[in-house]
């Protein structure tokens, strides 16, 4: 068990939380399980639908990696069963299905990715197919029976979905049911979820007392704010950081999160301690620490923390020569384009067209925004507004530049 008192370990887990739910039954599982010596059991379920994750991922496993340094055990459930429901939290449509090996390939992404985070030998690594799979249509009545119809609707997705008269599958319902029986199969003493997810949590805990099982505390965590300083981190909104990019990648992008989400970021996607984020909180506040400088490490930390110190000053470097330098990268991806079938009826390459198929651009319009914004250069030199279609041999062996960060030499 942990070394940490019991109030050292509440001020950890605290740390950055929105809601503990409630806080006074956290406090006495914890005086319990050390007067015990048996950890508590920590759980998080994650439904495998999609094989990459983003720092906005991370902020939960993050939390569960401090249950686990103060000497608690996590239990990560991998949705193989739910995911085939899709959970319906802040959807305004059903969610289609996912084939099963679809479902696995992802899972296995997952937890590759997730174990970056946490420690391995401090967790229980389960899938809810172990106990969903083989309930019979009596053990579904017998679980759908503790819940009534108007608590699973007064959930806030399905009752706008209602309210504007669009579709709700009947097996959407109940995944509720379905995720809150996984923390009675596993008897979980702590469930953790972003704020999106209390609802859930919650069922959990009311099917945990309706079954005799004493019910577990539901703890949420804010939705990391993605780079654009608006939305909350979402791949589909292309704000994110993932665990997966490229280190100079990684470092780009978060040098461009806004100052004011830096304490935020520091907060919940770094390992720095209450202490070291104290003090960056009163340098900021008191003058004697630089934004800039703040940024920077901010950058540094998590980089470091998925690829260690030396890959993280390596894309501080490189940062630093395109940016600081305005320098080209040294290691610019090449791609052959066959510029022929490239060309149009009238022998040119429509630029905007090219930038969407190569993915430096989501489609040809953006590709046409970015050009009217000086965003896109070749060999440096930014494309004047509204020059859209250019002649195969000015593009030939050129580099182009797209926006801060992606370069490719077209070859």
């Amino acid at each position: 068990m942990s070394k940490l008192s019991i109030d050292e370990q509440l001020e950890i887990i605290q740390s950055g939380t929105e809601q503990i739910v409630p806080l006074d039954d956290l406090r006495r599982k914890l005086e319990r399980a050390e007067r015990a010596g048996q950890p508590l059991r920590v759980k998080l379920g994650v439904d495998p639908t999609a094989p990459d994750l983003h720092l906005g991922h991370a902020v939960t496993l993050r939390k569960l990696r401090q249950f686990q340094d103060c000497g608690h055990l996590v239990v990560l459930i991998i949705g193989d069963f739910t995911a085939r429901i899709g959970d319906p939290s802040g959807r305004n449509s059903t969610r289609p299905p996912l084939s099963e090996a679809d479902i696995e390939a992802n899972a296995q992404t997952y937890i590759d990715q997730a174990f970056k985070i946490l420690d391995p030998d401090k967790c229980e690594l389960r899938r809810n197919s172990e106990w969903l799979a083989s309930l019979n249509f009596a053990d579904i009545l017998s679980v759908t029976s503790k819940f009534t119809v108007a608590q699973i609707i007064e959930r806030d997705d399905f009752d706008k979905r209602l309210k504007e008269q669009k579709p709700i599958s009947l097996h959407e319902l109940l995944y509720p049911v379905a995720q809150a029986y996984d923390s009675v199969a596993i008897k979980s003493d702590v469930e953790i979820g972003g704020t999106d997810q209390l609802f859930n949590l919650l069922a959990g805990r009311k099917l945990m007392e309706k079954s005799d099982i004493e019910p577990q505390v539901c703890l949420t965590l804010p939705l990391l704010v993605g780079t654009d300083g608006v939305q909350k981190m979402s791949k589909s909104y292309g704000n994110y950081v993932g665990l997966t990019d490229e280190p100079n990648d990684m470092f780009g992008k978060l040098m461009s999160v806004p100052d004011d989400l830096m304490l935020s970021y520091f907060r919940l996607a770094t390992a720095a301690t209450l202490a070291e984020i104290a003090s960056i909180e009163d340098g900021l506040n008191d003058g004697s620490a630089h934004p800039g400088q703040m940024k920077r490490k901010l950058a540094r930390d998590i980089t470091a923390l998925y690829y260690g110190q030396a890959a993280a000053k390596d894309a501080e470097a490189a940062f630093d020569r395109v940016f600081k330098e305005r320098a080209m990268p040294v290691d610019i991806p090449e791609e052959a384009i066959d510029w022929q079938s490239a060309s149009n009826d009238e022998g040119k390459i429509y630029l905007p067209a090219l930038m969407a198929k190569l993915k430096l651009a989501n489609s040809a319009g953006e590709a046409r925004r970015l050009v009217d914004g000086g965003g896109v250069k070749l060999d440096g030199v930014p494309l004047a507004a509204r020059v859209y279609e250019l002649e195969p041999e000015a593009l030939q062996d050129v580099v182009l530049q797209v926006g801060k960060r992606k370069f490719v030499r077209l070859v």
